[in-house]
């Protein structure tokens, strides 16, 4: 009988629950579904990923409503795509993150593992991050583990990006697994839909065509690219702590007072292309500084992947030494759905008790099983 894992992922974009039940050895997803977040839930959860009053009593009540939203979401894919509930050995639901300091040690999702369990009546895996950290480690990224089992290939040097709220790349030198490694290289899609939003009132930049029509400005591209983040040497890892709309804002604050008025071209879709292009750069940046890997191919997962012109944005960066880039849809797995099933492979490794942590990617002394159960 074929053993399925259910993954849940909500990612810094916060756009919604992505859920996929799937199944290893070799890889077959089941079934997939997204559960978009109620605006109220998704203001609230975006509002507790920065310091702000009376957050435990707010963080409590978020915490309750994502189980919820999870748990009810869950069933509704068992029973539309008529999932047999004997199959189904555990889920694995990342939660959403509302502060991420490995630089403090401590990381927090919320989405109560105890309240998903008693909706659904299946043990959740929940909690993957902090056993990393506890070993010295970033506790992200985690999916390049992942990535690896899936996608390394024999032959070919391989790059897996991927482009949510945060970008983060899987470096796979080909048939060397103990070369790999991977980390987050800043922002994705976190600062260009926060800024397409607000002047758009579009929820995201599709295709990417409102950048497209817009020119950076080399002048506050230099000011956000001197974020400390970016000259970091991994194992590192980033948030919406880091970067947000307050910090961009700033930025822009203390750009604009730095030139003359008459200098600037500063218009709203200007400052969109800026954003793509520190995306672009500081990926590029994170690939050619691979010493193992000196050509192969990029295929990207994560929203990301749908903007077109961010995509041409990278294929032109990365010409002079012929990288390819794709999706992973080319690979067999939609770009929607790679995080989601990384994490419910990473319950599967907590139930068969194998590591599912890169000590190389993270930073921690060694393989550690990720993970707490909470059992039926």
């Amino acid at each position: 009988m074929t053993t399925i894992y259910i993954g849940v992922m909500t990612g810094t974009s916060m756009d919604g629950v992505d859920l996929v039940a799937a199944s290893f050895d070799p890889l077959h997803v089941h079934a997939t579904l997204t559960v978009p977040f109620a605006p109220e839930l998704r203001d609230e959860l975006m509002a507790l990923t920065l310091p702000d009053i009376n957050e435990i009593d707010r963080m409590g009540k978020a915490d309750i409503a994502l189980a919820k939203m999870i748990g009810h979401g869950i069933n509704t894919l068992i029973e539309k795509n008529n999932l047999d509930r004997s199959q189904i050995r555990a889920i694995g639901s990342h939660g959403q993150t509302i502060r991420h300091r490995p630089e403090h040690g401590f990381t927090l999702q919320i989405g109560d593992p105890h309240l998903i369990t008693e909706i659904t009546q299946i043990p959740v895996i929940s909690d993957f991050r902090r056993r990393d950290m506890a070993a010295g480690g970033q506790g992200a990224p985690l999916v390049p583990a992942f990535h690896q089992a899936l996608f390394q290939h024999p032959d070919i040097h391989r790059v897996i990006l991927n482009l949510g709220g945060i970008a983060n790349v899987s470096m796979l030198p080909a048939g060397q697994p103990e070369k790999v490694y991977g980390f987050d290289t800043g922002p994705a899609n976190i600062l260009m839909d926060a800024w397409c939003h607000r002047y758009t009132g579009q929820p995201y930049d599709e295709n990417g065509d409102w950048a497209a029509y817009g020119q950076p400005i080399r002048s506050l591209l230099e000011r956000l690219g001197a974020h400390e983040y970016f000259s970091k040497e991994p194992p590192k890892s980033t948030g919406r702590e880091d970067f947000n709309l307050e910090w961009l804002d700033e930025q822009l604050s203390d750009w604009r007072n730095d030139l003359d008025y008459e200098e600037l071209e500063d218009t709203p879709e200007n400052i969109q292309a800026t954003l793509m292009k520190l995306t672009t750069r500081a990926i590029k940046k994170a690939i050619y500084r691979c010493d193992l890997m000196d050509t192969g191919e990029v295929y990207v997962c994560g929203g990301g992947a749908y903007n077109s012109h961010l995509l041409e944005q990278l294929r032109w960066r990365l010409r002079k030494h012929h990288w390819t880039v794709q999706t992973t849809e080319v690979l067999g797995l939609s770009p929607t759905w790679v995080e989601a099933t990384a994490f419910a492979w990473l319950a599967m490794r907590f139930v068969q008790g194998q590591a599912g942590n890169l000590p190389a990617v993270t930073g921690a002394k060694g393989d550690r099983i990720l993970g707490s159960i909470t059992a039926v």
